[in-house]
């Protein structure tokens, strides 16, 4: 347990936890988006068939599992490759991590653990943008979208894929406020000293003062983003605000 006030001790804990999951969702919303999309697109062809078990049997992987893999095989090395990432930690003892070179030390250091969130999370998306966009192609607007002369490419950037974002949109922001909860097992992996690590050193305490206020400001995440997601819903779909 600590004696001092608990927000002195969550407050520098923020930063590497929105670091970490901020850009695993980006990365994740962009790539997953587009494999959602293509597949559904070419569906029944050989990109769908590949892409669609692929994220199947990585949405069916646990974070911690698949992170230790990752840990195992390119930070400490196997049947004798030597590991190029680093074991663990946000950034090297003694860098200055506001130079250049810090902020390349800190990404090095977060490549791991930020490909786990993202690879995990990317196929998530992928699978709801395919299942949204193949109901969206059955649709009558785009025949009617394809009679008017409109190439394919035009049918599904213009009418096809802004219809069928709204769930994948809700989703990722529903997602989002799970994530922060979620990359306690990533931090606890990769020795990462984040929000999430704190909780298993709050539980270990067990620091019931610590917890409660983590717990608090994992719930308000979870709340803030629900809100967002309905905000930007309705801004996406003009049938939502009448």
């Amino acid at each position: 347990k600590r004696q001092v006030p608990v927000w002195d001790v969550i407050i520098p804990r923020i930063a590497p936890t929105l670091l970490l999951v901020g850009t695993a969702t980006v990365l994740a919303t962009i790539f997953g988006v587009w494999i959602g999309v293509r597949s559904a697109w070419k569906r029944g062809e050989r990109f769908d068939k590949v892409a669609t078990t692929t994220t199947l049997v990585l949405y069916s992987m646990p974070e911690f599992w698949f992170g230790m893999i990752l840990l195992t095989v390119f930070s400490v090395g196997v049947f004798g490759f030597p590991g190029i990432f680093p074991v663990g930690g946000l950034s090297t003892p003694g860098v200055d991590t506001a130079s250049p070179g810090g902020i390349a030390d800190v990404a090095w250091h977060l490549a791991l653990p930020v490909f786990t969130l993202t690879v995990i999370y990317l196929a998530e998306y992928a699978l709801v943008m395919r299942a949204s966009l193949i109901d969206e192609m059955g649709q009558d607007y785009l025949q009617t979208a394809r009679a008017k002369g409109l190439r394919d490419d035009e049918v599904r950037r213009r009418h096809a894929v802004p219809n069928a974002l709204l769930p994948t949109t809700t989703l990722i922001f529903l997602n989002l406020g799970f994530v922060i909860g979620g990359a306690i097992t990533i931090e606890y992996v990769f020795s990462l000293s984040g929000l999430g690590s704190l909780t298993v050193q709050a539980l270990r305490g067990p620091d019931i003062p610590l917890l409660q206020t983590l717990f608090v400001l994992f719930s308000t995440a979870v709340i803030v983003a629900n809100l967002l997601a309905d905000l930007l819903y309705a801004r996406l779909d003009p049938r939502v605000r009448t």
